[in-house]
Order: C-alpha cells, then sequence, then structure tokens
C-alpha cells in the first residue's frame, strides 16, 4: 500500500459526498488532496475508482481516447442500465471514431446565418432579463442566469420561441438536485423526450437551419441515425447547454459580490470581460467531474489500473492546482495564462464552449451596462451533487447604474 493510502481513501470518500458541496468546503479539501498527491484511490458503490486532481495528469487522460473510454459513462453516480442503453449512441459516452462523426453532424448547422440569428436572439434575450430582474427588485438569480443558455440552446435545436418557457421548466426539475422529488425529475424528463420526439416528426415534415434539422438528415457510414440516438444527444444538449452556463453565471456573480474591487476593475475596463469570463470557469468550475474507463492495464502517477477501472477526473479541483494556477482560491478576472479545464480537453472538449464563452460575454455585459448595485437576500443556496457545483437559489436585489455596487 502507497504511503498515505489510507488518507487518500478517506480523502476520496469525502470528494464523492454530495453533502460537502451543499454545506462544507470542498476547496478545502481539494487543497488537502493537491498537497497529498496527484491521485487517491477510493470506493463508490462498492466500486474502486481513482479520483485525479492534478491539472496535468487530467489533460493527459482527457487527451488519451485509446488508453481511457468515454463509453463506460460520464459520471461516477450514473444509472448503469441508462448508460449502456446510451454508450455509443450519444456524443458524450461515444469514443472515436465514431464520436467525430456524431459531432460533424452537429458542428454542420453552425452555418454564418444561424450563428448571426443566435447572436441577434442572445442579445436580446439578455436585455430583456437584466431588465425584468431590475424591474421585479428582488429575484432568485439562479433563474435569472437560466434563460439565457436555456433560450440560445432552444434556438439552436429548432425548439420555437412560444416553447422556451415550457422547456425551461421542465429542464429546471428533470435535472435538478440530487434528493430532489425523483417523481417529478422522471416526469418532466419525459416531458422533455416527448417534445422531442414531436419536433423529430416535425422536422422531418419541415425542415429548418437547426440541429434537430441536421441530426434527422444525419448519416454515418451510410446509415442514418435512429430516432434514439436523435433524442440521446438532443438530451445531451439541452442539459450540457443549460447546466454548466447557468451555474457559471451565478458562481461568477457571487465572485464579484465577494470581490468588489474586480467588479469595479472590469466597469473601469470593459476590455477585461474575456479574461473575466475564463477566469469566471475556472473559479466557478460548474462541471466537477467527468469519468473515464481504462482500457488496458496503465498507470496514473503511482497508481496501477486494470482494464476496466473507472477513472474520475475532478476538473474544479485541476483548475485549483496550485502547480498550475498561482494563488488558485483568489479570483481574479486578470489572470494570465489561464489554461482551465472547465470544458474538458481533447476529442471531448465542450461542443459548445464558444456558445457559452459567448453567453457569459454577454450576459456580463448587459450586467455592467445596467445593473448598479447588488445585495444578496438570505444566503445562496447550493446544490447537493457530486456532480455539478452550483447552486439552487440565490436571491438578491439588484438596481440599476444610479446607484453603486455594494
Amino acid at each position: 500500500m502507497p504511503l498515505g493510502q489510507s488518507d487518500s481513501t478517506t480523502y476520496a470518500s469525502e470528494l464523492c459526498d454530495p453533502e460537502l458541496y451543499q454545506q462544507g468546503n470542498p476547496e478545502d479539501l481539494w487543497r488537502r488532496m493537491h498537497a497529498a498527491g496527484p491521485v487517491h484511490e477510493g470506493v463508490f458503490e462498492g466500486r474502486r475508482f481513482h479520483a485525479v486532481v492534478s491539472h496535468t495528469l487530467i489533460s493527459r487522460v482527457l487527451k488519451d481516447s485509446k488508453g481511457f473510454s468515454s463509453e463506460g459513462g460520464m459520471r461516477l453516480d450514473q444509472n448503469p442500465a441508462a448508460t449502456s442503453l446510451a454508450a455509443g449512441k450519444m456524443l458524450i459516452i461515444t469514443d472515436p471514431p465514431r464520436h467525430g462523426r456524431i459531432r460533424q453532424i452537429m458542428n454542420s448547422v453552425f452555418t454564418p446565418r444561424m450563428v448571426a440569428r443566435v447572436e441577434h436572439n442572445m442579445r436580446a434575450t439578455a436585455v430583456d432579463i437584466v431588465d425584468r430582474a431590475i424591474e421585479e427588485g428582488e429575484c432568485d438569480f439562479t433563474n435569472v442566469a437560466a434563460r439565457l443558455p436555456l433560450s440560445v440552446i432552444c434556438d439552436m435545436l429548432g425548439v420555437p420561441p412560444e416553447d422556451w418557457d415550457f422547456m425551461l421548466d421542465r429542464t429546471m426539475v428533470a435535472f435538478g438536485s440530487d434528493g430532489a422529488d425523483e417523481l417529478a425529475m422522471a416526469e418532466a424528463h419525459a416531458d422533455i423526450l416527448s417534445y422531442y420526439e414531436d419536433l423529430i416528426r416535425r422536422r422531418r415534415r419541415e425542415p429548418r437551419d437547426d440541429v434537430v434539422t441536421a441530426l434527422v438528415n444525419g448519416v454515418i457510414d451510410g446509415t442514418e441515425l435512429t430516432d434514439e440516438e436523435i433524442i440521446l444527444n438532443c438530451d445531451g444538449l439541452i442539459s450540457g447547454g443549460n447546466e454548466t452556463t447557468r451555474h457559471a453565471t451565478v458562481g461568477g456573480f457571487l465572485a464579484m459580490l465577494d470581490n468588489p474591487d474586480q467588479w469595479a476593475m472590469l466597469r473601469d475596463d470593459p476590455g477585461l470581460l474575456p479574461g473575466a469570463v475564463q477566469e469566471i470557469l475556472r473559479f466557478a468550475s460548474p462541471a466537477m467531474h467527468v469519468l473515464r474507463t481504462a482500457v488496458t492495464p496503465t498507470r496514473i502517477g503511482e497508481h496501477a489500473l486494470d482494464p476496466g477501472d473507472p477513472v474520475a477526473l475532478w476538473l474544479s479541483a485541476g483548475n485549483r492546482d496550485p502547480r498550475v494556477f498561482v494563488n488558485p482560491d483568489r479570483f481574479d478576472i486578470t489572470r494570465s495564462p489561464n489554461p482551465h479545464v472547465a470544458f474538458s480537453t481533447g476529442a471531448h472538449y465542450c461542443l459548445g464552449s464558444a456558445l457559452a464563452r459567448t453567453e457569459l460575454t454577454v450576459l456580463f455585459e448587459e450586467l455592467l451596462r445596467r445593473v448598479g448595485g447588488a445585495e444578496l437576500v438570505g444566503a445562496p443556496q447550493r446544490t447537493r451533487s457530486i456532480l455539478i457545483w452550483g447552486y439552487d437559489s440565490v436571491v438578491v436585489r439588484l438596481v440599476t447604474r444610479t446607484e453603486r455596487w455594494r
């Protein structure tokens, strides 16, 4: 047993406790893990796994799609039956070369006309969202943050604007925090899947410039994608496209509240916004871990892996690696370089990364233009999850720029 193995096992167990992220201090755990070593062995639901917190090793594994498979699932707390059903069909749990072919079909929709339409709607939506939040005075900022990414992904999928509120409601319920009403979550997810089935039928009759039309017409190795494959990939887009940006927006907003000097710096020099967005993604790091499965006997650091061994790559901890980031727990919008792994890396680098950065940029531009002050109304309520580091509720008061940021 390697030196410190008992501590390593304890750390890995703590890492997999959803209460830590709802009530505790994960940053402190990540600091202790980095000090103890880059890789930690543990057991989750009776199965041995390795947790990787080193930025360098996380990046190495993510780039090695031959040595580490995605088809064993993307999260520790997954449903094995659902994973088995979707493996090789859903983009995020499909290995190359098929992964690249599905991705190419989805990328084909990013025509200049589509991008122009999405960007126009994005700006109009962001203005409306911020103005409404200010008018309300007191609002739950998690709902404010959810509207923009959800409207953008709906726009890209081909969901008409009159159905966006329906999709927002259903996704907020379906992809709620661990411990939420499981029956309500299942019913909401069923509503979403049923909606996709109807949208697929509509797009076969009435093709448009959208992702569902591209998937309906998608062909891989001479075979059209099945309805099941289309639905699975729509489902992945709606959840991934909403969750990451929503929680990053809230996390970035709270970081600004906690560090008013950074907000003042950004207001004085809006040219700092691209770097600020990158720092928000690193600091908030909403997607906490991704899973890979060893394909062949190999080693990570001092740890030997057998084929089939799961490896949890803790992206949020990698984004606080002191060997890569100076003062990693400091929110610094001027941080450069900033090689965060919030969007993963390698073949599975986030399909919507550019879109997410644009959404964050546009929303914070409108906040900078319109919001003069903000204060919390009660303590933020964090999400109970080992997958998403985010918030269930953050009630705030916003005022126009005639008042100062508090």
